[in-house]
Formats: structure tokens, sequence, C-alpha cells
């Protein structure tokens, strides 16, 4: 789990997918009381990465706070989740990778999330590195960037 006051980027890989070590991360901080301010299971890449796997966020969060290392949390999503191919987990980590705002919406999303990052360090949107993707401003919020 990360040491930080936020949990792994995205970008970092448990059993082959982007995310799974996030997630794990944001239920161990939640119920810690770590984390307040994070959309938490039923949105963005913690929902997408739930469907994919065929797991209900109710029962991993259960499985996750049972305790235990990433890897039998690991041996326990492999168990109980859809067995997924070397292809199907490379598509999965290139959407998280490569993921772009797809609509205005989104768009307008990314934007406001911009917005609030530049606000928080006190410049101007066009201070910010020039970034398009969800990881990077997942990891330009939490100072990884």
């Amino acid at each position: 789990m990360s040491t930080s006051a936020y949990p792994r980027s995205p970008k970092e890989q448990l059993g082959g997918l982007c995310h799974l070590g996030r997630l794990i991360d944001k239920i161990r901080m939640r119920h810690s009381g770590l984390l307040q301010e994070y959309n938490y299971l039923t949105t963005g890449f913690d929902k997408y990465l739930l469907d994919y796997l065929g797991i209900k966020g109710d029962v991993l969060e259960q499985r996750v706070l049972e305790g235990g290392t990433d890897e039998e949390i690991l041996a326990w999503v492999q168990g109980h989740g859809k067995s997924m191919t070397e292809e199907e987990k490379r598509q999965w980590n290139e959407m998280v990778l490569n993921g772009e705002p797809k609509n205005d919406m989104a768009q307008g999303r990314f934007n406001a999330l911009l917005t609030g990052i530049a606000e928080k360090r006190g410049v101007s949107v066009d201070q910010l590195p020039k970034i398009t993707k969800w990881v990077e401003a997942i990891d330009l919020d939490e100072e990884r960037l």
C-alpha cells in the first residue's frame, strides 16, 4: 500500500492490471480515515475496473478490509473475478493509460479538474503541464507530475 497521502498511481500495475493496486489503496485509505474527497468504487476507473472484472464494489471492499497483502487480494480477485487473457489485460491497460475525455461533458469535467489543480497550486491553468489523459490529470493532482 502507498505510504504517501495519496493512493498509488493508476499507472502502476498489480497482477498485470493498471489501477487495481490504486483501487485497493483507496479502499484501505478510505477506511483508515485518510481519504475523504475521492469518488470511490462507483465512478471512473474504479467502476470500469470492477465491471471489467465482474466484481461488485462492496464485495471487493469487504475482502480488502479483511486484510492481507496485495498479492493475497490479487489471488482473491483472480479467483472471484473474470479470468482475463493477456490481450484483455493489454486492452484494459491501454484504455487506462491513454484514456482522454471522449465528449463535451467529459472534457468539461477534465477542464474543471485542471482548474481545481491550478487553484490548489496558486497558478493559472496555462502554467500547468500540458496534459490530455485522465491518468496524467490524476498524477498531476496527486503531485506526481
